[in-house]
């Protein structure tokens, strides 16, 4: 399992967050907006597992980081359809063994 971190990317006229925020997950869940939160889950659950989604959005400002270095990376838009324009980013980290 993957430690995962999310982070407002995009959205300057959301009324509940603001540019930059980072939250752990699951721990800040109660932080993030439901709505978002629940736009993300899918994405969470499959770079918590290691997983892979498919596009790249190579060129773009949302270009994917894919497993460089332990960390990978996702984007997903607010479903909120007024202009907040919301991006979060999505940032699975792979986990340190702690020595005993």
């Amino acid at each position: 399992m993957r430690d995962i971190v999310l982070e407002i990317f995009e959205g300057e006229r959301c009324s509940r967050h603001k540019l930059g925020q980072k939250f752990k997950y699951p721990a800040d869940s109660g932080k993030v907006c439901p709505w978002l939160l629940a736009s993300a889950r899918p994405m969470i659950k499959v770079l918590r597992y290691d997983g892979r989604l498919g596009w790249s959005y190579k060129g773009t400002p949302y270009e994917k980081i894919i497993n460089k270095d332990g960390v990978s990376t996702e984007f997903v838009r607010c479903p909120d359809p007024t202009d907040a324009g919301v991006v979060l980013k999505i940032t699975a980290t792979k986990r340190t063994r702690k020595k005993s």
